[in-house]
């Protein structure tokens, strides 16, 4: 564990009420031996040198026994190497080879994960303390569930806490009408669901994320969902999120799963559903409906 790292002194007093080492059972490995569950993290890392030690280090400072972390990098030049090559054997896999983008990236780390449990962390959030513990004891207590989300703290360049988030629960038709979201490092899921999908879409070049988590509820995987807070999703200037720059290719990928799954184009009638399937998801979720109405929205937002 990374002693008194900038990450623990700056999240002092906001780690997640999740579950800590007293709350690990006597869990079983996926292929029948006695042991920890493994965890695999894959962190894709491209000129984000500013965020990526805090990063890395809320993976690593995690008090989770059993965490393969794989970190890859497709050439970044900002010395976002460097730093990652400080934490030498303690990153498990270190991917260095040029990528066409992020999915192609994460599809090569989940290639050499070796864990019963899978999940990927952007290069500028960050997990909060006991985060993957709680995740890994909400699969053992949940056996039927492949895939769970958890919260999080929307955080700004200085990790000063701009509001909370909520995840959505998971649903196929809500998700084809854009009134699903499934907060991404708060959201773990056991390997066995990530092999019934094809992986990451590397034709999606802005919601590779939220395609897969798609793909598995197609697939019929169950998701769950925890009340904890288990990540800071972090805002800035060059952040998708924040900056809104993929907006009209999001629009683009919505339209074509929409025809993909529905057989169709949208018409008309297509607006009044997804119309009160929104306001359903206000209704359903409403603590981040609060959040949404006291402190602003997520997307397009000044995380400053």
């Amino acid at each position: 564990m990374v002693a008194q790292s900038r990450l623990d002194r700056k999240t002092a007093g906001l780690s997640s009420p999740g579950a800590g080492p007293s709350q690990l059972g006597a869990f079983h490995c996926s292929d029948g031996a006695s042991g920890l569950l493994r965890a695999s993290i894959v962190t894709i890392s491209f000129n984000q040198a500013e965020f990526l030690e805090r990063t890395i280090e809320s993976v690593l400072g995690q008090d989770y026994p059993d965490i393969e972390y794989i970190v890859v990098d497709p050439g970044s030049t900002d010395g976002s190497r460097e730093i990652i090559q400080r934490f030498g054997p303690r990153i498990a896999h270190v991917l260095l080879e040029p990528d066409g983008g992020p999915a192609e990236g994460l599809n090569r780390g989940f290639s050499v994960a070796t864990g019963d449990v899978f999940s990927f962390l952007n290069s500028d959030d960050i997990l909060y303390p006991h985060s993957v513990t709680a995740a890994v004891s909400y699969f053992m207590k949940n056996p039927s569930i492949d895939v769970v989300s958890g919260h999080a703290r929307i955080i700004g360049p200085d990790d000063q806490v701009l509001r909370r988030t909520y995840s959505d629960r998971m649903s196929v038709l809500r998700y084809v009408y854009s009134s699903v979201a499934l907060i991404q490092p708060s959201t773990f899921f056991r390997s066995s669901a990530y092999k019934r999908t094809s992986g990451f879409n590397t034709n999606n070049r802005a919601t590779w994320d939220g395609e897969l988590f798609f793909s598995m509820a197609e697939a019929g995987c169950r998701f769950g969902r925890s009340s904890d807070i288990w990540s800071g999703y972090r805002l800035h200037e060059q952040s998708i999120t924040a900056s809104k720059k993929t907006e009209n290719a999001v629009g683009q990928v919505r339209d074509e799963i929409f025809q993909r799954t529905m057989g169709r184009q949208r018409n008309r009638y297509d607006k009044g559903i997804e119309a009160a399937l929104r306001v359903w998801k206000h209704v359903a979720n409403p603590r981040n409906t609060m959040e949404r109405i006291v402190r602003g929205p997520v997307f397009g937002r000044n995380p400053n």
